[in-house]
């Protein structure tokens, strides 16, 4: 097949006009060409007046060769073959791997370990995606918050409650076949090829249960509600975990696939002498716009085309303080949520539906933070210094969840809010209109002004006086880092951290990413 790259289609053009288009660029006739299929999808608004689409196409021609030497310098070239494969091995003998975690680089080391006859082992501390969503929901309804299910623990991980955004490059062998496990299991076929893939927290939330089932019905096994409270050691190596402080699992490979907020168990693995060392993170706040407002500043007069959906955006900034501010998960057409794991403290999160049609847009507004700023070399500081910001939040809120937020034109004054204006906050347990300053280092509140006013310039009305800023954001990354060789083994031989928790991920994809590659090391050892 050849690659037919920078393809246009005005925004009233259907996709079934690209076969045509595909025949005029190579001045050939459609009955020349036998199939195509679309290989990239994005949308081209660097002129307002001129908003298109752009596509790289795959075709099957008559001719290929001939095409290919005509047109090699105008777009067109061979395509290469990307197929990842799952090196099936016999594993008769081997103990079974555990997998410690069920975000997305446990489903994916989980499904890539089931696929090669591995039969892992997954443990989970939270529930079932079903039973987790009732927890979740009745926490964000009432208050009540179960700290061992809520949205940062349980099936599919913090990613669950989200986007659900596949950033990546499709050239990526590992990263096509994450996009083509997801579709396998249910999400939208265009995630395939779309530049800004997403699935959204609604079919997300299906596909993760289809995984499940399918890691089960290779074999695999998974089990929840099952806590891993202490590693088993043995001369350097690991032999097995304990969970819930009662059942020993032996296995000599264990993958820590844990998240950025499993933070007794960052206890337990210091206490057994894993190495763990401090690692750079964000802190920051939730920030809501009228998605109206975006669409406008992205797409101008051909803002709400039914084509073009709700658009998004991703700023950074570094200033003269020595600190950069950036967005971060930002939702289209979503909400913000309650994303707190442990009581007494508030923590904020975004989240949008497949459709992103919401009123709001809303994104993580963040300025990084170095363990300088945690005030003790201790390998867990960052964690205390989550949960100190996370307390006053809760203080501020009110001490019932409910989260403190300000309007950004008050936040730029140095004022208290005392309500809302044109902007309504979506966050659904409440918020207390105050002053931010309070529940943030002045550090992070001084460079989210410079952050306001510069994005402001990129994007008109970003620093409108009625968006609203609701905090606070401190989850966006793990706050530690533990170390592992290049065959992705801590000091501990046979434990394997990886994904978002470990330190070595930054979303869904990175950490699906990973998940395949722990799967492929430990095979290794069995292929030589």
């Amino acid at each position: 097949m050849l690659r037919i790259t920078n393809i246009k289609l005005s925004l009233e053009e259907d996709e079934s006009l690209l076969k045509s288009k595909i025949a005029r660029k190579l001045r050939i006739s459609e009955s020349d060409i036998l199939s195509y299929n679309i290989f990239k999808k994005s949308i081209d608004a660097r002129k307002k007046s001129d908003i298109h689409f752009v596509y790289s196409v795959d075709v099957e021609l008559k001719n290929e060769d001939r095409i290919l030497k005509l047109f090699s310098d105008k777009g067109v070239s061979k395509v290469k073959d990307i197929k990842y494969e799952y090196k099936r091995i016999s594993t008769h003998g081997i103990k079974r791997p555990v997998i410690v975690g069920m975000g997305p680089a446990g489903i994916f080391a989980g499904l890539a370990l089931a696929r090669m006859g591995f039969n892992p082992i997954i443990l989970e501390r939270g529930k079932s995606v079903d039973e987790r969503i009732a927890d979740v929901e009745l926490f964000w309804k009432e208050g009540r918050l179960n700290t061992e299910s809520n949205v940062q623990f349980g099936e599919g991980g913090a990613g669950t409650f989200s986007d659900g955004k596949l950033t990546t490059s499709i050239n990526n062998p590992r990263a096509r076949v994450v996009l083509e496990e997801f579709v396998e299991a249910g999400a939208p076929k265009e995630i395939l090829y779309t530049n800004k893939p997403h699935i959204g927290t609604d079919k997300l939330r299906d596909v993760v249960k289809n995984m499940r089932n399918t890691i089960i019905s290779l074999g695999g096994e998974v089990r929840f509600n099952s806590k891993v409270t202490d590693l088993i050691i043995e001369k350097g190596h690991i032999a097995g975990v304990e969970v819930n402080n009662e059942e020993i699992i032996e296995s000599d490979r264990v993958i820590l696939a844990l998240g950025h907020s499993a933070r007794d168990t960052f206890e337990v693995l210091y206490n057994r002498g894993v190495n763990l060392i401090q690692k750079p993170f964000s802190i920051g706040v939730r920030i809501e716009h009228h998605q109206s407002l975006i669409n406008k500043s992205q797409y101008g007069k051909f803002a709400g085309h039914k084509r073009l959906g709700a658009a998004d955006y991703k700023l950074s900034a570094h200033f003269d303080n020595g600190r950069s501010s950036y967005t971060f998960c930002m939702c289209p057409g979503g909400v913000v949520v309650a994303a707190a794991s442990e009581e007494g403290m508030v923590v904020t999160n975004g989240m949008s539906y497949y459709a992103r049609d919401k009123e709001n847009a809303n994104a993580a507004l963040l300025v990084g933070v170095n363990p300088e700023d945690f005030g003790d070399d201790h390998p867990l500081a960052g964690v205390e210094f989550q949960r100190k910001w996370e307390r006053l939040a809760f203080q501020l809120g009110g001490k019932s969840y409910r989260a403190p937020a300000q309007r950004v034109g008050d936040f730029l004054e140095d004022r208290p809010s005392e309500g809302i204006g044109e902007v309504s906050p979506t966050y659904s347990l409440g918020v207390t209109m105050t002053d931010l300053r309070e529940c943030l280092p002045e550090y992070v509140t001084d460079t989210l002004k410079l952050a306001l006013i510069a994005f402001d310039r990129k994007i008109k009305g970003f620093a409108d006086p009625d968006a609203i800023m609701t905090g606070v954001e401190t989850r966006s990354s793990s706050p530690v880092r533990i170390l592992r060789d290049e065959s992705l083994q801590s000091n501990i031989k046979g434990l394997y951290p990886i994904g978002e928790g470990a330190g070595y991920a930054g979303g869904i994809m990175s950490a699906a990413l990973d998940g395949l590659r722990v799967a492929e090391e430990i095979s290794k050892i069995y292929l030589e």
